[in-house]
């Protein structure tokens, strides 16, 4: 079993509309996983049953006993983070500005304040409309622990293609270079970056490449609208050559993507000509490149 990440040095690359069309191209032999909790969307065109929701709890949270508390002032004193409030003679916790630390639980006279386990996501393991299995999570609203959301969804994912007999886990990792993406790039086996010939997208596919070779991890590269600047396409082509990055394919500029995703539909199954063809000449190099692999 082989694991294939997508990642892009920014968002707005086309990343996820790659990846779902990979996912339509391989549906009988993988499992997708849509890492990028912070804003997934590659529901939107997989359209996922939800068949199984379950919450996702990371870190801590300190919640004061009302009847406990003798109001004294001393947690909201000691807080740093400001997560303490007091109304009159009653205090209470910010769950939003709440680091968990545990601080104000062990100055509290009366042991009042206690740390509670905190929410901070919902997994989800569904079935595709297009019959695959997808692991997917949502962040909670002002969540942290990203990464440790991004880690379960993968061993999910790893657990479900072994319980099914699939060859791929192809992951949507999140764009940039933070924890989620660190997280995504663990134990992968090849990446596929995405970029755009603009300077933003050539100087952050230069910065997220650097992630990946501290991974040591193989690497192929995907320019998307290649053809709407030809000079930064050929300065993306010299730097692919230079790092030896596979260059998988150049993707030009269609209408046809958008209208795809009005439709509800990855670009493989709406496109009939030449986008479609190139992106499923990438996934056949992908996945050859990912084979080879010892």
């Amino acid at each position: 079993m082989k694991e294939i990440v997508v990642i892009s040095g920014k968002g707005g690359t086309g990343k996820t509309s790659i990846t779902a069309s990979f996912s339509a191209l391989a549906a009988g032999d993988l499992v997708a996983a849509d890492c990028d909790v912070d804003a997934a969307d590659m529901h939107l065109l997989l359209k996922p049953d939800m068949a199984r929701a379950e919450d996702f709890f990371s870190g801590e949270t300190a919640v004061i006993d009302p009847d406990a508390c003798i109001s004294c002032g001393r947690c909201y004193q000691a807080c740093r983070f400001g997560a303490i409030h007091g109304a009159g003679n009653v205090y209470a916790v910010d769950p939003l500005s709440c680091e968990g630390c545990g601080y104000c639980a062990r100055i509290c006279p009366t042991k009042a304040i206690t740390n509670h386990p905190k929410k901070a996501g919902v997994w989800y393991s569904s079935r595709t409309r297009l019959g695959f299995a997808m692991i997917h999570a949502a962040l909670g609203i002002g969540s942290e622990n990203s990464g440790k959301l991004v880690a379960h969804v993968k061993k999910q994912a790893r657990v479900a293609a072994l319980d099914q007999g699939k060859n791929y886990i192809l992951v949507d990792g999140s764009p940039g270079i933070g924890c989620p993406v660190v997280s995504s790039l663990s134990g992968a086996d090849y990446v596929v970056l995405v970029t755009e010939p603009t300077v933003s997208g050539i100087h952050d596919l230069k910065r997220v490449y650097e992630l990946v070779k501290k991974f040591n991890i193989p690497a192929g590269c995907i320019i998307n609208k290649a053809d709407i600047n030809a000079e930064m396409t050929a300065t993306i082509r010299r730097f692919l050559e230079t790092e030896r990055i596979d260059s998988l394919a150049e993707l030009p500029y269609d209408e046809a993507v958008t209208k795809a995703m009005v439709a509800g539909l990855t670009i493989v199954e709406y496109d009939t000509g030449r986008l479609r063809d190139t992106l499923r000449d990438a996934w056949a190099q992908a996945r050859l490149r990912v084979d080879a692999i010892k």
